[in-house]
């Protein structure tokens, strides 16, 4: 099996490293938080004192880190101890542009760099399932894409361009985060008005959400805004939502029906709601 070393072991990074474990690879992992590395001792995981320790003698280094600057940082400290042969597998959600800029410069530098940012959490992590996407250099992703298809339910290669990933992961990530925002609207109205959550959640799965994105995102991607629900009424209905919910807190209608009101003053009260999207498509 793979040697393997893991830099960043919070919650999802330690689930990664020992799901590694357990299939039989030989792991070392390097955390900022020494505890958090040394707690993985339990499953044969060697805490490593810094990054360049952790990385000395490995053939796959998965980066689980909090940010671009941490990436780099983390990087320039383990960079001297790579093996020849190392892939570093970035898991970390970072920038487009600056991954790019990273993946372009560790390539050409020879370092081998792939991004590999997951839709997964912890348990998952554990289990082999959720979802990874890989873009940068075929030539690196055939190398790796045994190793990496034991990780996770389903492997994505999306090509070459080495900001592909990062971009469809920040795309997910504003779905998941959008749709929290939502639910907590939802929750808000509802228990303004003494409506147990749990009911007003469970109606909510009764619709067809899929299908209101898939339709309704078609139209905006493609400028297409015949309306079917004009604009107007919608910030009419979110008027009244702002107003079901009272003094509750409000995480995205607020912010909502002042993007509603700039695009019906500019005009284009007629739309379809799908107009929320009109100034976004910059023309070819």
């Amino acid at each position: 099996m793979a040697n393997t070393a893991f830099l960043g072991t919070g919650l999802l990074g330690a689930a990664l490293a020992e799901a590694a474990a357990q299939r039989g690879d030989t792991v070392s992992a390097w955390n900022r938080t020494a505890d958090k590395a040394s707690a993985l001792a339990r499953f044969g995981i060697r805490a490593a004192a810094t990054p360049a320790d952790a990385v000395r003698g490995a053939t796959r280094v998965h980066l689980v880190l909090r940010d671009d600057e941490v990436v780099d940082e983390v990087l320039a400290l383990a960079r001297p101890s790579l093996a020849p042969d190392a892939i570093v597998l970035d898991h970390t959600t970072t920038l487009p542009a600056k991954t790019a800029e990273r993946a372009t410069r560790l390539n050409a530098a020879g370092v081998s760099y792939l991004h590999c940012p997951v839709f997964m959490g912890p348990a998952a992590a554990r289990a082999s399932q959720g979802a990874m996407m890989v873009s940068g250099p075929r030539t690196l992703f055939d190398r790796v894409q045994a190793d990496l298809s034991r990780m996770t339910g389903r492997l994505d290669y999306l090509g070459e361009r080495p900001d592909l990933a990062a971009v469809n992961k920040i795309c997910g990530n504003t779905l998941i985060i959008g749709l929290a925002g939502i639910v907590a609207d939802v929750i808000a109205q509802a228990a303004e008005r003494g409506i147990d959550p749990q009911a007003a959640l469970g109606f909510l799965g009764k619709l067809d959400a899929n299908g209101m994105i898939a339709r309704r995102g078609q139209s905006a991607a493609s400028n297409n805004f015949t309306p079917t629900f004009e604009l107007t009424m919608a910030r009419k209905d979110v008027g009244l939502m702002i107003e079901t919910a009272g003094t509750r807190p409000l995480a995205v209608l607020s912010g909502l029906a002042t993007r509603m009101d700039a695009l019906i003053s500019q005009g284009h009260g007629a739309k379809d709601l799908a107009a929320l999207s009109i100034d976004s498509i910059k023309a070819p």
